[in-house]
């Protein structure tokens, strides 16, 4: 197993456990669409990073009579499980919180709060994708980035980035919509931005 990737599947289940708690803290406290969405969100990626680490932890496992040349190829099956549940789970939720919202429209409380939790999310996300980042570029060597992904032989660590990046851009997608709802008055705004969570994801 990698270390590098190792530590930065860490940083990132410590990051999205903390940011899913109060992502649904503020959901609860101001009714918001979009950022019950980002809580989702950041549950699925944490326990994306779960599945990430017990494939890394099974990858290391020394060959036997029915696999005689390893296991190294099961981070390529969880890194394939983490994806479906990205899609299935995240997009879905988030999909239909989206338009239930639309549908039947609920106006923000307190919509400050939000704020705060989206800017602090953003500070421990950004932190999160600069750290992978990092630890992606130190790892592709000579090779160019679309080159790395396609033959980089550890996929967990470019899925943890990819999943860093697309948290990233759903917490402005969530700020926007939250915003625009808030200055118009249009809570059709907040479901929408939760519905662009889900298509994002």
């Amino acid at each position: 197993m990698s270390s590098s990737s190792k530590k930065v599947i860490i940083a990132a289940l410590v990051g999205n456990s903390l940011i899913a708690v109060t992502k649904f803290g503020a959901a609860a406290w101001t009714g918001s669409s979009a950022m019950l969405s980002e809580g989702i969100h950041s549950l699925v990626d944490t326990g994306n990073q779960v599945l990430l680490l017990y494939g890394l932890k099974r990858a290391q496992k020394p060959p036997d009579e029915q696999f005689p040349f390893g296991h190294g190829k099961e981070i390529y099956f969880w890194s394939f499980v983490v994806a479906i549940l990205i899609f299935a789970v995240g997009a879905g939720v988030s999909l239909y919180e989206g338009v239930v919202h639309i549908l039947h429209p609920q106006e923000i409380q307190d919509p400050f709060v939000n704020y705060i939790v989206l800017g602090a999310a953003m500070v421990f996300e950004g932190a999160a994708w600069f750290f992978a980042f990092r630890e992606f570029t130190r790892a592709k060597g000579k090779w160019g980035y679309l080159e790395a992904v396609q033959k980089g032989k550890d996929p967990s660590m470019f899925v943890v980035l990819f999943e860093d990046s697309a948290a990233m851009l759903g917490l402005i997608v969530a700020f926007l919509g939250i915003l625009l709802g808030q200055l118009t008055g249009n809570p059709f705004f907040d479901g929408a931005a939760s519905v662009v969570i889900g298509l994002i994801l």
